[in-house]
């Protein structure tokens, strides 16, 4: 995208994050897609894997629940959510085509959860954050992304990664 379709396009903003004072595991995406952005909805693309790999983690069928349902779980559970970007410019929904992004003040989240004992990026734009986030917790992971432009991995082979991850912070069924 050209610097002059950039200054055209409008700013987008992210969404609120989803943490509590249970949040043990906080998982960063980049910036929501323009379907998410369109929902207000975390990972609302419908070939993003995100809540099929945590319904394949807990047992539970969270694509077939409410959003707000699914939301509640995930706080229940210990999990936050959030993006490493609060805006950006970006025409589609590629985490290549993100310009001019302001990052989230992921520190003044961190603060407020108490029991938060590591962060895990939701791939690579993501974990491009990590320097930073090295200081925030006491662990930092990068794992395959949930969206459906990773496709050299496999539905398995992402839920087996993120399920070690989830495993070691009390968050696996």
């Amino acid at each position: 995208m050209s610097a002059a379709v950039s200054a055209r396009s409008p700013r987008l903003r992210g969404l609120a994050p989803v943490a509590g004072a249970r949040t043990r595991l906080l998982v960063l995406g980049s910036f929501p897609s323009e379907a998410s952005l369109a929902a207000q909805q975390y990972y609302a693309h419908p070939r993003n894997q995100f809540w099929v790999i945590l319904s394949l983690l807990w047992g539970s069928d969270l694509v077939a629940l409410p959003y707000p349902r699914r939301l509640a779980e995930v706080r229940r559970r210990g999990l936050g959510i959030w993006d490493v970007y609060a805006s950006c410019r970006r025409e589609g929904s590629l985490d290549s085509a993100i310009e001019a992004a302001r990052p989230n003040d992921l520190a003044a989240l961190v603060a407020r959860l108490p029991q938060l004992s590591a962060i895990a990026h939701n791939g690579g734009e993501s974990a491009r954050a990590m320097r930073l986030t090295r200081t925030l917790a006491s662990e930092v992971v990068r794992l395959p992304s949930s969206s459906p432009a990773n496709a050299s991995w496999s539905l398995a082979r992402k839920v087996d990664a993120w399920r070690t991850v989830f495993s070691r912070h009390g968050l696996a069924a």
